[in-house]
C-alpha cells in the first residue's frame, strides 16, 4: 500500500476563526449548531461535515451562506472522512470550544484558530485522513517585558481579562 502526503492550505473570510475536528457520526451536523446558538447569541457560522460511509456526502448547516460555502471548500480540499470544518464570526473559539469538545460525537479538535492553517493529509487506497495541522508560524523569540505588557493589554482590550 502506498501513502501519499500533502499539506492543504485552508482559506476563509478575514475576521473569522476556524475550528477543525474529528467526529464519528452524522448527528454532529445538527448538534454543533445547537451548541453555537445556545453559547453565543449573534454568532454567525458555516459548518461542513464529511461523512465517511454511506453516501459519503459533505453535510452542511449554518446561518451565513458565505461561511457555509467556505467550510464546504475546506472540507472538499481536505477530503477526509469524519472531519468537520466550522467557520465562526462574531465569536472566538474560546466561547464555544469546551462545549464542542463535550459534544458526544466529537472525537477531537485539531485546530481552533484565525491564523493561516495547513492541514497535513495522508492518502491511501482506502481514502484520506488528517495526520496533523500547521497553525500559524514558528516562534521568532521569547517574550520580553514589553511583550508581556502588550499581551496583557491585548487580553483586556478584547475583553478576556478585567482591569
Amino acid at each position: 500500500m502506498s501513502i501519499i502526503t500533502e499539506a492543504v492550505q485552508l482559506k476563509w473570510e478575514e475576521d473569522c476563526n476556524i475550528i477543525v475536528g474529528l467526529s464519528h457520526f452524522i448527528k454532529t451536523v445538527e448538534d454543533i449548531p445547537e451548541i453555537l446558538i445556545s453559547s453565543v447569541p449573534g454568532i454567525e457560522y458555516g459548518l461542513a461535515f464529511s461523512e465517511a460511509s454511506g453516501p459519503c456526502l459533505i453535510r452542511t448547516e449554518g446561518n451565513n451562506d458565505k461561511l457555509i460555502t467556505e467550510a464546504v471548500e475546506c472540507a472538499s480540499l481536505v477530503a477526509a472522512g469524519h472531519t468537520f470544518f466550522l467557520i465562526i464570526k462574531n465569536a472566538y473559539p474560546i466561547n464555544v470550544l469546551n462545549q464542542i469538545k463535550n459534544c458526544q460525537e466529537v472525537v477531537s479538535i485539531l485546530a481552533a484558530t484565525a491564523n493561516p492553517l495547513q492541514i497535513l493529509v495522508a492518502e491511501t487506497d482506502q481514502g484520506r485522513g488528517i495526520i496533523g495541522v500547521i497553525d500559524g508560524y514558528s516562534p521568532k523569540g521569547v517574550e520580553k517585558a514589553e511583550d508581556k505588557i502588550d499581551r496583557k493589554n491585548l487580553l483586556r482590550t478584547i475583553g478576556y481579562k478585567i482591569g
